[in-house]
């Protein structure tokens, strides 16, 4: 299918509006100042995000409270985020619950929960991958057991993105139906959460645990196909956020390369260095596209959704890792101290490529998607 990458006036403006509070509220010393929190942001950022840039529900739809834009606008949004490296609860509330929240949860819960992310109120997480190691819905082996009018849940979920945070919990576990989704409350009996120490500390993680705790069904059968799609629509906005973080590697290197005198003359103008750049750029720009061709494709309801997402995922997991690596040697010895950036960028992008799987998984994927 033929996509049209073509950015409007108005996304041009939505790109400067975002950047433009990005570099006032999202510079680096506010980023290494959330980074050594437990709960990873700042309040009331996430409220202005909320009430004045209106990014919070930017794709949930405006009857609940949102914007109702679609995935190009949000492409823009998290772009700039991992050009900013911004810290808070974006990814996973924004975009992952609100996915899963619009693609599977019935009319009350959606309701109350995207109302209440739209507005900044609420902190939603997805909880489904658990201690196996699997990121794939068929890793998921937690069964909800009946009890009275409603369930119980007795298990362990791990890399929940903010889950330490998070108001409300939904919790995807099997019944005799397939597939379901749960609510849990954040002060539900025999929850317990526990924030994962981890290479990124400007994202959060935490484990969670659930001992014969009261949760509540909000879908109907089974949601495999559902949690799936939403899964890749949580990929296209991870790998687009993967492209602002290379783009902003790419810079920092060449403005070092154009200035850092070596011999008299600036290292940019070595060879060694000019190509360094050059294959750093060529790397950015593959990314951009695969990037900008799944996040257009989820815009346009495109068929070919989850082999775009998955291709995007590899190759931008790869190329961010690449670049924020690359940036690091251009900056020579200055860019392993922990005072420079470089490293923040460097370990976001290792923890970036193991969230919803590494490159090999998504490659993998995409290859039995297209049956080779």
């Amino acid at each position: 299918m033929a996509l049209d990458f073509t950015f409007t006036e108005e996304h041009d403006e939505l790109r400067a509006t975002i950047r433009a509070f990005l570099a006032e509220h999202s510079d680096e010393l506010a980023v290494r100042a959330q980074m050594a929190t437990e709960r990873g942001y700042d309040p009331e950022v996430w409220t202005l995000l909320a009430e004045q840039l209106g990014l919070a529900g930017l794709i949930i739809p405006e009857v609940h409270g949102g914007a109702g834009m679609g995935y190009v606008e949000l492409l823009i949004a998290m772009e700039e985020m991992g050009r900013a490296l911004l810290c808070a609860p974006y990814l996973g509330t924004a975009v992952l619950a609100t996915n899963a929240l619009v693609a599977c949860a019935d009319a009350a819960t959606q309701k109350d929960l995207l109302v209440q992310i739209a507005a900044g109120r609420a902190i939603v997480s997805l909880a489904h991958a658990e201690p196996n190691g699997r990121w794939d819905l068929a890793g998921i082996t937690l069964r909800a057991r009946a009890k009275g009018d409603g369930f119980e849940l007795d298990g362990t979920k791990t890399w929940v993105l903010d889950g330490h945070v998070a108001n409300a919990l939904l919790v995807a576990a099997r019944t005799d139906d397939g597939l379901g989704l749960f609510r849990v409350d954040a002060r539900a009996e025999g929850l317990s959460r526990a924030l994962i120490p981890s290479l990124d500390t400007t994202r959060k993680l935490a484990t969670v645990e659930l001992a014969a705790t009261p949760a509540k069904l909000v879908s109907r059968g089974d949601q495999t196909a559902n949690l799936e799609r939403a899964l890749a629509l949580t990929t296209c906005a991870l790998a687009a956020e993967q492209v602002g973080g290379a783009q902003r590697c790419l810079e920092m290197a060449t403005d070092y390369a154009k200035t850092r005198l070596q011999f008299g003359r600036p290292i940019g103008s070595y060879q060694a260095i000019k190509h360094k750049c050059a294959d750093m750029l060529v790397t950015v720009e593959f990314a951009k596209s695969a990037a900008y061709a799944a996040c257009f494709a989820a815009a346009n309801d495109a068929p070919d959704l989850l082999e775009a997402a998955a291709l995007a995922k590899a190759y931008c997991s790869e190329a961010f890792f690449k670049v924020a690596a690359e940036n690091i040697q251009v900056h020579g010895g200055m860019g392993f101290t922990w005072e420079h950036p470089a490293h923040l960028y460097f370990k976001r992008s290792k923890a970036s490529d193991l969230l919803f799987g590494d490159a090999a998984h998504h490659r993998e994927r995409l290859a039995d998607s297209i049956g080779i």
